[in-house]
């Protein structure tokens, strides 16, 4: 052989092995990669070519579906109640799942997730055609449905936004998680790649954030309803202190960093005008005077910690969804201190967080870790997973945690109470308890107040539901946000009647 041709077939050589060791490395090491790039024909025809599981409500009612489509992409996804359940159910579309359920429980929907290699293997052997896993979640679909009238009834128009969350405190079970505004999954679940942008563009730069999930993943100031944590933290600092322990609660809190003064709403006077008032009337009337002293007396630090066993100040909360971290920032001063004891400095919450005040307190003062899937089942209905309730910790101590649901029962049933009246609406006279927030430093300090309820039901011995309700520039908490509380609990409690 001359030299020419050695040296040809050498190069082919090399060449021949460089593409065996790509061919292999491609398929070996690089699948992950490739079959992420986006509008790859492969994937998204194996994406397609089996039935994606369903999406339930705990009382049976199927809010996301794939149905026979007439097209190249087989099966097409379904959003029944639209708008209602978006947050919880996220879409699936060309470009893949998002959001909700359909994102966190992508693998057991489409049914490749290993927990179902098992059954795939024995459908493959048998000829059954595969199918994605059903996913049940905890939501009450009437609660659902109450919560978001509610914020829609408040909000719509308004160009602001709003949460809804509902928890069944001794396990965590999330009822409802509604927010506002919302889109339709149908738009994002079609299969023209055109209307496809067109109505992706359109939800992602509408009014309001629709395509946000406001209830776990925007931030809102708590207003008043951070009294709950203030008060815990007094009850926490002497074992002797009660509901009826006097604190001061002058008209005017002045302190020694700034010349402001802080003043109640409105400027009235709490308690009966000494200068003193027992707590649960200071909580009742919802004086920032009171709670404003407290905080600067307990200091940023011990306020810090009791916000955290109230699960703030965490990043690690998923539902299976993450959820934003609700935030308390310590304080640099007395001044700061005390707006930041009565939700007013830099404090931050979900509405999600909210209900967990209420929960906690609620659940003697176990915090439960709250959950949106209760099971997942495999396409024979066989069960492959059921969530066992969990808990985040202790946020207070049962005997805290009773004086502080006495003051949030106070709030209700009490004339000087903030919400009162709320209590005789109730389905049959259920006992409520609750706590009403103003955020007056609400909508980017634009002085739209944005109005805050957190609540449980009855409050009166074995509650079984804790709400947390938040409307951008709502006003009042008392007369915005309360009034969709207490039709989140009618709606539960009527269903409980019916499902004992």
């Amino acid at each position: 052989m001359n030299r020419a041709l050695k040296r040809m077939s050498v190069a082919i050589l090399v060449m021949f092995l460089l593409l065996m060791i790509n061919v292999n490395y491609l398929q070996g090491f690089d699948t992950g990669k490739l079959a992420a790039l986006p509008f790859n024909s492969r994937t998204l025809e194996n994406q397609v070519r089996y039935q994606r599981g369903e999406i339930l409500t705990a009382d049976g009612k199927v809010i996301a579906k794939s149905v026979p489509s007439n097209d190249f992409y087989k099966w097409q996804r379904v959003y029944p109640y639209r708008d209602v359940y978006a947050p919880v159910t996220g879409f699936y579309s060309l470009y893949g799942a998002t959001g909700g359920i359909e994102q966190a429980d992508d693998s057991v929907l489409a049914g490749g997730d290993s927990s179902l290699a098992v059954r795939n293997f024995i459908d493959m052997i048998t000829g059954k055609q595969r199918k994605g896993a059903n996913v049940q979640t905890t939501i009450v679909s009437s609660v659902q449905q109450a919560a978001y009238d509610g914020l829609q009834s408040k909000l719509q128009g308004t160009g602001f936004m709003g949460g809804v969350v509902a928890i069944e405190p001794s396990t965590g079970k999330i009822l409802a998680l509604a927010s506002y505004p919302s889109y339709d999954p149908n738009k994002l679940a079609v299969h023209d790649g055109k209307q496809l942008n067109i109505n992706d563009a359109a939800t992602q730069g509408a009014p309001g954030q629709p395509r946000r999930d406001h209830a776990i993943n925007d931030l809102f100031p708590p207003g008043s309803t951070f009294k709950i944590v203030t008060s815990s933290a007094f009850f926490n600092q002497d074992g002797t202190r009660n509901a009826q322990t006097s604190v001061a609660s002058p008209s005017q809190l002045t302190f020694s960093d700034t010349t402001s003064v802080l003043t109640n709403d409105q400027g009235e006077v709490c308690g009966n005008g000494s200068g003193q008032a027992p707590i649960i009337v200071a909580f009742a009337q919802s004086c920032d005077t009171t709670f404003g002293k407290i905080g600067e007396d307990l200091g940023t630090g011990v306020l810090n910690s009791t916000a955290a066993a109230f699960g703030m100040n965490s990043d690690t909360l998923t539902i299976p969804m993450p959820v934003t971290q609700s935030n308390y920032v310590q304080a640099p001063g007395p001044s700061t201190t005390a707006f930041s004891a009565i939700g007013q400095y830099s404090d931050t919450v979900t509405p999600l967080q909210e209900a967990m005040f209420s929960a906690a307190i609620a659940n003697g003062g176990q915090l439960m870790k709250p959950y949106l899937v209760q099971t997942i089942t495999a396409g024979d209905y066989s069960k492959i997973q059921e969530t066992t309730p969990s808990t985040l910790g202790q946020a207070v101590s049962s005997q805290v945690a009773s004086e502080v649901s006495q003051m949030m029962q106070a709030v209700v049933q009490t004339q000087q109470g903030t919400a009162f009246g709320f209590n005789q609406n109730a389905e049959g006279g259920v006992n409520i308890s609750g706590k009403t927030g103003t955020a007056q430093n609400g909508v980017n300090n634009s002085h739209l107040d944005d109005a805050v309820f957190t609540a449980f039901a009855p409050g009166n011995g074995n509650p079984k539901i804790a709400v947390g309700v938040i409307l951008q520039g709502g006003g009042y908490g008392a007369t915005a946000a309360a009034p969709i509380a207490v039709q989140v609990i009618k709606a539960y409690l009527a269903y409980l009647q019916g499902n004992p």
